[in-house]
C-alpha cells in the first residue's frame, strides 16, 4: 500500500463497476479505508470482495443516493465500521440523455434526483462530522457536460451545471472550516457503459472508431487514469484547491470542431 491517502476513511458513491470501482481500488491502494455505496448490493458485494482488502478496511451497503434517510443510516454504518468519515466522493450518477421537448418530467426528475440531489444527500450525511472535526473534502465526479453542451442529450448538462454550482457553494462555504470541496469532470471514459453505447449500434466497432476520432489524442482514457486524478485531489497534496473543476478530457472540450 501506499501512503498518499494514509489516515482517509472515504465514503465512494456508485462503486460497484466503472469509474466508482477503479476510484475505489486506486484510493485503496494509496492507504486509504473505504466505505463503498451502489444501488446494485449483489454486484458490489462481488466487487468488494474482488478487492481483497485487509479486514476492516472496506465496508459496504446497498443504497440509492437519492434517499436521504438511507444515506444517512449508510453515514453511520461506515462510521462505525471504519471510523469518522474525512472525505467523500460523489461518482454515482446516471445519463439521462433526450431532447428538451422530448424529456419527459420522469426523465427529468430521474435526472435531477441522482446527479444533483443524490450528491448533495451525500454532503449533507457527512459534513456535520467533517465541521465537528475541523476538515474534510468532498469530490464530485461532474463531466465536461458541465460546461459545454452536446444536442440530444438535455437534461443531463443541466444537471451537471447544477452540480458545479452545488461545489462551489459549498466550498466557499465551508472553507474558513477547513473542508474543500471540488469536481472532476472527465470527458471519455472506456467503461462498460460505453461498450453497451458501442454494441447499441449496427456496427459497434464503426461506431467505438468514431468516438475515438473525436478524440484530440485518437483515444480516450482509462477509468484507471480517471481514479488516479481523484486520489490527488482527495489527498492533501491539492490542499489549496478548493471550489475548482479539474478536466481530463484529453483536450476535447477546447476543440472548437474536428479536423
Amino acid at each position: 500500500m501506499g501512503e498518499r491517502l494514509s489516515g482517509k476513511r472515504i465514503f465512494v458513491t456508485g462503486a460497484a463497476q466503472g469509474i466508482g470501482l477503479a476510484i475505489a481500488k486506486a484510493c485503496l491502494r494509496e492507504g486509504a479505508k473505504l466505505f463503498l455505496v451502489d444501488r446494485d448490493g449483489d454486484l458490489l458485494r462481488t466487487s468488494v470482495a474482488g478487492l481483497g482488502a485487509p479486514a476492516g478496511w472496506v465496508g459496504h451497503a446497498a443504497a440509492d443516493i437519492s434517499d436521504a434517510a438511507a444515506i444517512r443510516a449508510a453515514v453511520a454504518t461506515a462510521s462505525a465500521e471504519i471510523g469518522q468519515i474525512n472525505a467523500l466522493i460523489n461518482n454515482a450518477g446516471v445519463n439521462v440523455f433526450s431532447t428538451p421537448l422530448e424529456a419527459s418530467e420522469a426523465e427529468w426528475d430521474r435526472n435531477f434526483d441522482i446527479n444533483v440531489k443524490g450528491a448533495w444527500n451525500c454532503s449533507k450525511a457527512v459534513l456535520p462530522a467533517m465541521l465537528a472535526d475541523g476538515g474534510g473534502a468532498i469530490l464530485n465526479i461532474a463531466s465536461t457536460h458541465a460546461f459545454t453542451i452536446i444536442p440530444h442529450t438535455f437534461p443531463y448538462p443541466v444537471a451537471k451545471h447544477a452540480l458545479l454550482g452545488l461545489t462551489k457553494s459549498l466550498a466557499l462555504e465551508y472553507a474558513a472550516q477547513g473542508v474543500r470541496v471540488n469536481a472532476l469532470a472527465p470527458g471519455y471514459v472506456e467503461t462498460q457503459k460505453s461498450t453497451d453505447y458501442w454494441n447499441s449500434f449496427p456496427d459497434p466497432e464503426a461506431a467505438k472508431a468514431r468516438t475515438m476520432a473525436l478524440q484530440p489524442c485518437g483515444y480516450i482514457a482509462t477509468a484507471d487514469e480517471i481514479a488516479m486524478a481523484a486520489v490527488f485531489m482527495i489527498s492533501d497534496e491539492c490542499r489549496f484547491m478548493n471550489a475548482a473543476c479539474l478536466v481530463v478530457d484529453g483536450g476535447l472540450s477546447q476543440l472548437q470542431h474536428p479536423a
